[in-house]
């Protein structure tokens, strides 16, 4: 099998090195694992591809490689001028943080598995989920690293890929904070909906006198219901969304042509 693997948190992140890790085991000996990274951190950038600018690659290591761009543009490097040949399988992560509920919509971790699905390519992004049990263990992500490359072999060998619709299906993988000895099994969820304030904006005054704006982000322990997301990863389950690059409403549709 040949993984490409990319994230938001940066070539650097220990995320990577966990997912690396996953994919070398998914792989085998026979496998092949491409990393290609944000040479820097690129949280908080969505589906953002670098359209008006051209994207610098540095080749690290063999099959190793950074990018100065974001994680879609990373999965469009190792597509189109990196690999030898297609993978089969693009993973993200593991993201530092979860995401789930509203964060799927700013993260840069779910753009990276969203270019890999509308390129043809099985895609799944992975997230660990933090709070007060493991973030200040001797390693964080120990649920995603204990349980991820099961996870990922139940969804290649079991679930539906959309082969042949316009938006392929990709999944978002949430890995609950808590050890890996206490992980639950895995639960198909829907994206919640924290009823908080969500992300803002607070102000700041420099020394020199200018003014900058730093993004506050919400609390995130927040039950969202049964049957998301965020409520299974905070019970201490491993979540499954599955999702589509696909914004249509499409509940809405036959509604807003009757009404217009």
């Amino acid at each position: 099998m040949r993984i490409l693997i990319t994230n938001d948190d940066g070539i650097n992140a220990p995320g990577l090195k966990t997912l690396e890790a996953i994919a070398a085991e998914l792989a085998g000996p026979e496998g092949e694992v491409w990393v290609v990274a944000p040479a820097f951190e690129q949280s908080g950038v969505g589906h953002c591809i670098s359209y008006a600018n051209p994207t610098m690659i540095s080749e690290l290591a063999p099959r190793r490689w950074a990018a100065e761009g974001s994680p879609a543009d990373c999965v469009l490097a190792g597509l189109h001028d990196i690999l030898p040949a297609r993978p089969d399988l693009v993973l993200s992560g593991v993201n530092r943080g979860n995401n789930a509920g509203e964060n799927v919509m700013y993260s840069g971790t779910i753009g990276g598995a969203m270019e890999g699905a509308l390129q043809g390519v099985k895609s799944i992004a992975l997230s660990q989920f933090l709070g007060p049990r493991n973030v200040t263990m001797d390693d964080p992500f120990e649920s995603a690293a204990a349980h991820g490359a099961q996870v990922i072999r139940r969804l290649l060998d079991h679930a539906p890929w959309g082969e042949g619709e316009d938006y392929r299906l990709f999944y978002n993988v949430n890995f609950p904070p808590i050890p890996a000895a206490e992980t639950k099994d895995i639960v198909i969820a829907r994206q919640g909906r924290r009823q908080t304030a969500g992300f803002a904006m607070e102000g700041q005054v420099s020394p020199t006198g200018r003014r900058f704006l730093w993004v506050r982000g919400s609390e995130q322990a927040v039950d969202t219901g049964p049957g998301t997301d965020v409520t299974a990863n905070l019970e201490g389950h491993i979540s499954i969304t599955p999702m589509r690059a696909d914004l249509t409403a499409h509940d809405v549709l036959s509604d807003l042509e009757a009404a217009l």
